[in-house]
C-alpha cells in the first residue's frame, strides 16, 4: 500500500506551508508595490502634520515630545490653495487601497517569521528583528489609520502621538528591511522578466523558505493571485476616492464617513465635521444680541458685534475645506473681512500682520484654540468668513463667523469663533 503523507503539525516545519503561490517572485513583486506605496504615505504623513505648524504654539502640537523627529518641520505655505486637499485625499485614499496588498505581503511571508533557527548570521538576525518590527509597526499604522478615517476613537490615548511615533518606528525597520532584502527583491524582478520557472526560483533561494518542498494542487496561479489584489485594491480605491469630491462621486465612497452622508443642498450643502450640537454651541450665544467678537493688539481690545463686522469692507475668497480623515470639499465662495484687516484694527500696519492664536465658542474636543502663522494671516484670500455661497454661515458651518485659510487642514479653519489675538506667539 501507498504511504499517506500527513502534513507536518508544526508551523515550524517548510512542509507545513503548502501553497503553491507562495514564493520569491510573489512577494518580491508585492514588496516592490509597498516600497513605493508605503514611502508616499510616509511623506505625505509627515507633509500632513508640518501642515498644522505644530513648531507655531503648544495649541497646534499634539506631539509635544518629538524631540529630533520634527526636525524637518517648515512654515506651511498657502499655495497652492488646494495642497493639503491633495496631500491628505492621496494620503487616505493610497493608504486604504494598499490594504489588500499589505495583507497578500503579510501571508506571504507568514513562512518567514516561524523559520528556524531564529538566526543563522548577524545579517540573517537583523532581518528577522526588522520583519518583525515591520510587520508589527505596519498592523498598527494602518489599523490606526483606518479607525480614525472612520472616526473610531479608541486608541488608547490620542491618535495624533501614536500614529506619528508609531510612523517613525515602522518607517525604520522599513528602511532596513529593504537594505537587508533588496539584492534579494532585485533579483527575483529580474527573474519574473526572464520567464524563470518555480523549480528554478526554489532551487535559488535556500534562505528564503517560502517556496514549500511539498505544494499543494494550485487553485490559482500567481498572476491569478495579483490579479485578485489588484482587484480588491482597485475595488477599495473606488469606495474611498469620492470623499474628495462634491457631486454624485461622494456617494461611492462607501467606506468613508462623509461620503455617504448627506449634507443637503443650498448654499450650505457641503460637508462638515462638527456640528454646533456636538460642541455645546447654544443659539442663544451665537445670536446677534449675546455675541460679540473680541479681537486683541498692540492698541487695545476690540468688542464688535457681528453687525459691525458685516459693515467693514468685505471680500470673497474660493476655498475647500480638507480634513485629516482624508474627505474634502469643492472650493466654496466665502465672504468676509480680511484675517490681515482685522490686526490693522488693533495695531498693526498693512502688510505686518503677525501671528495669531484663535478661540472658539465650543468648550470641548479638540483644536478649540488654533494658531495660524503670520504668511496665512497675511494671505489675501484668509478670512474671517461670515457668509459661504451668498448666504449667512450655517450654525453647523460656524455661525457667526468661521476662519478659513488656504492649504490649511480643516481643524485651523476656526468655527464658532469667539476670540482672536493678534501678535508673536
Amino acid at each position: 500500500m501507498p504511504r499517506l503523507h500527513t502534513p507536518p503539525a508544526s508551523p515550524m516545519s517548510p512542509g507545513f506551508w503548502r501553497s503553491s503561490v507562495r514564493g520569491p517572485w510573489f512577494t518580491s513583486v508585492l514588496g516592490v508595490v509597498l516600497l513605493g506605496g508605503i514611502t508616499v504615505l510616509f511623506v505625505t504623513g509627515l507633509l500632513s502634520y508640518a501642515a498644522y505648524n505644530p513648531d507655531l504654539s503648544p495649541v497646534n502640537d499634539k506631539t509635544p515630545d518629538k524631540g529630533l523627529l520634527g526636525f524637518y518641520l517648515f512654515a506651511w505655505p498657502t499655495d497652492p490653495h488646494w495642497l493639503y486637499r491633495l496631500n491628505q485625499g492621496l494620503h487616505v485614499t493610497l493608504g486604504i487601497t494598499l490594504i489588500p496588498v499589505l495583507l497578500a505581503k503579510l501571508w506571504s511571508v507568514v513562512p518567514k517569521l516561524f523559520s528556524l533557527p531564529p538566526a543563522r548570521s548577524l545579517t540573517h538576525a537583523l532581518e528577522r528583528v526588522s520583519l518583525l518590527l515591520l510587520v508589527g509597526g505596519v498592523l498598527f499604522e494602518f489599523v490606526t489609520g483606518v479607525l480614525n478615517v472612520q472616526l473610531d476613537y479608541v486608541f488608547p490615548g490620542s491618535f495624533y502621538p501614536l500614529h506619528f511615533y508609531g510612523a517613525w518606528v515602522f518607517f525604520a525597520a522599513f528602511v532596513a528591511h529593504v537594505v537587508l532584502r533588496a539584492p534579494a527583491a532585485v533579483r527575483n524582478v529580474r527573474r519574473m522578466r526572464a520567464g524563470t520557472g518555480p523549480q528554478e526560483e526554489a532551487g535559488g533561494e535556500p534562505d528564503f523558505p517560502l517556496v514549500s518542498p511539498r505544494p499543494a494542487e494550485p487553485t490559482v496561479s500567481r498572476r491569478g493571485a495579483l490579479r485578485l489584489v489588484g482587484g480588491g485594491s482597485l475595488l477599495l480605491f473606488g469606495t474611498t476616492v469620492g470623499q474628495n469630491f462634491d457631486g454624485p462621486l461622494r456617494r461611492t465612497a462607501l467606506l468613508a464617513p462623509h461620503g455617504g452622508a448627506d449634507p443637503g443642498s443650498g448654499p450650505g450643502g457641503f460637508q462638515i465635521n462638527r456640528t454646533a450640537a456636538s460642541r455645546g454651541i447654544s443659539a442663544r450665544e451665537t445670536s446677534e444680541e449675546v455675541w460679540r467678537l473680541v479681537i486683541r493688539g498692540p492698541s487695545g481690545t476690540l468688542r464688535l458685534s457681528r453687525a459691525e463686522l458685516l459693515e467693514l469692507p468685505l471680500h470673497s475668497s474660493a476655498l475647500p475645506i480638507a480634513c485629516v480623515e482624508g474627505w474634502s470639499t469643492g472650493d466654496q465662495w466665502w465672504r468676509g473681512v480680511r484675517l490681515r484687516d482685522l490686526a490693522f484694527l488693533v495695531g498693526y500696519d498693512a502688510g505686518e500682520a503677525p501671528d495669531v492664536l484663535v478661540e472658539s465658542l465650543q468648550r470641548r474636543g479638540a483644536f478649540r484654540e488654533a494658531a495660524l502663522r503670520s504668511n496665512q494671516v497675511r494671505d489675501p484670500r484668509s478670512l474671517l468668513a461670515l457668509d459661504v455661497n451668498g448666504e449667512p454661515l450655517a450654525p453647523d458651518h460656524g455661525y457667526p463667523a468661521r476662519i478659513i485659510v488656504p492649504a490649511a487642514p480643516g481643524v485651523l479653519n476656526t468655527k464658532w469663533v469667539a476670540r482672536m489675538t493678534f501678535g508673536d506667539l
